[in-house]
Parts: C-alpha cells; structure tokens; sequence
C-alpha cells in the first residue's frame, strides 16, 4: 500500500543530497525500524550490515551476512516505506562480477542506494578496535567502475566506502575517494574514528574528493553532538546513524526485561511502552482497514 515507487525514492534521495540540509538517516535493521523513522519525519533511513547480523543471525558484524540474505531483507525494508533506503552492501560480496549480482539484486529490491567498501574478504564492522584492511587500490576502484556499468536505473545512488584511513593512512584514503568519484561514485564515504581532527578530516574530505560526501555519525563524540544545521557547513552531505535503532533496542529491551526479572511483573513499567494503540498505528493499521472497507 505504499505510494512512490523506488525510482521515486530514488530520485527524490538525488533531490536530498543536492539540497541546503545534511540528509539524515537514522539506522534500522528491519521494517518496523524503518516505519517509525519515516513516522517520526526523517526523509531517509539506512539499514545497518551489523544490525541485520545481529537480528537475523545474533552475531557480531564479521562478514556472515552475505548478499542473498541481506538484498531479501532489504527488498521487505524499502517497500513498507515511502523514504528512500540506503543499504549496507560491504565488500560487494566478492569481486567484479559478484559486484554486479549486488548491483542487480539491491535494484530489484527497490533500496534507493548502497554502499560498497573496499575491505578485504571477510569484512568486519569498521568501528570495532583495530585498523581494517583492505584491498590494493587498482581492485578498489574496478569495483566501483563495476557497480556503475551494472545500474540499470540511473538514478539508483552509489556510494563508495574507503576504509583505508586506518590502516593506510587519511592521504590514501583521500586517494581512493578521489578515484572513486572519478569512476562514478555518487556519494564518497570515508570511514573514519573517532579523533580531535575528524571535523577537519571531513572538511578535506569534502573539498578534495569531488563528490557528495556521507559521515557515519556514529564515529566518536564529536560527531554524535554535532546538530544537523551545522553538519552541512563542513561538508557532510549524508549523515548515518548505524547504531541507531540496535542500541536503543539494545538498551531498552535490558531494561525492561531487568523490571519484569525484579519485580514478577510489567506494573508500572508500561509506562515507558507503546500500548496497543500506539503500536497499531505506527504499523499503519487504519490504512489497511480503510483498504478493506473499501472492497467490502
């Protein structure tokens, strides 16, 4: 019963990233996250890789999520909203040619965007401790030059994630960012921690990588308080919230099963829940029972 295609959401997420104000997108890792997101107002919402892990699998983000998994979970994601989804496709799940199955698979699964980075096989979340490696950088960008001679919609976006900050250094992955964009990326991500100069880092990126940019907000202290209406004037076009929805879940859950453990029952606790109501609504309940009505 949704309303805009994907080539709407599509088009309409080019829209976003040209316009005055960073685009945010808070993260989920399944439809209802992605409902009450779009509920709450926001024009665009990501789903995780370490977020799907954890709910389809209940494992950390080490690479066990694979593309038939995840394009399955996102094609049900995209189409119970009207907002685009930006997806977390990791490495492309093997080389060129694997880059072109993603490519098709998230297309025909109606997601307005992914992402793709240039890890080493297995992946693992870029944010856990320690520097990632990654692949040499002539196999980087052939698999953006790949992704972008396997659209099929031209306005599905592209972004290509460097990872090589850490490990090789901020100047290469400055490198690859420029190469990327050069090779068609839509958006450039440079993956970067937590650090004094990561506002100044963004600021470069920006000025050098010759393409929309997208920050993982997630990245530090820093960047969790910095207000929207300021992100846009250093330079972040694209703002991710990977850990969104997976720690307040996370949170929320402990704690309320922590009351019912304590005190034999939900009590008062419900207080700090969605009644029946509540929740019915955020589904979008009323739609589908004036959609009865009307063939009744």
């Amino acid at each position: 019963m949704r309303s805009n295609t994907p080539s709407q959401k599509r088009k309409r997420l080019r829209e976003l990233l040209l316009g005055n104000n960073v685009v945010q997108a808070p993260g989920v890792y399944e439809a209802y996250g992605a409902r009450l997101v779009q509920n709450a107002g926001f024009n665009a919402v990501y789903m995780t890789g370490n977020g799907v892990s954890a709910t389809l699998l209940g494992f950390p983000d080490v690479g066990l999520v694979d593309l038939t998994m995840i394009s399955d979970h996102a094609r049900r994601v995209a189409h119970c909203v009207d907002i685009p989804l930006i997806c977390d496709a990791d490495t492309g799940y093997g080389n060129v040619v694997n880059v072109c199955r993603t490519m098709t698979e998230f297309e025909a699964a109606g997601v307005a965007a992914i992402h793709i980075e240039d890890q080493v096989s297995p992946k693992r979340c870029a944010q856990m401790e320690g520097a990632r490696m990654v692949v040499d950088f002539s196999e980087a960008v052939k698999k953006i030059e790949a992704a972008v001679a396997a659209r099929s919609d031209p306005d599905f976006v592209i972004i290509a994630r460097t990872d090589a900050a850490e490990s090789l250094g901020f100047e290469e992955a400055l490198r690859r960012g420029r190469a990327f964009a050069a090779a068609g990326a839509d958006v450039v991500f440079v993956e970067l921690k937590a650090c004094p100069d990561i506002l100044t880092q963004i600021r470069r990126a920006k000025e050098e990588v010759g393409a929309a940019l997208l920050v993982n907000m997630d990245a530090g202290p820093i960047l969790k308080n910095l207000r929207a209406s300021d992100a846009k004037a250093i330079g972040i076009d694209l703002g991710i919230y990977p850990g969104f929805a997976r720690h307040v879940f996370g949170y929320a859950m402990t704690q309320a099963l922590s009351h019912l453990q304590d005190h034999g029952s939900i009590g008062t606790y419900s207080n700090n829940m969605f009644n029946s109501e509540q929740y019915n609504a955020a589904l979008g309940l009323a739609s589908v029972e004036n959609w009865e009505k009307r063939f009744s």
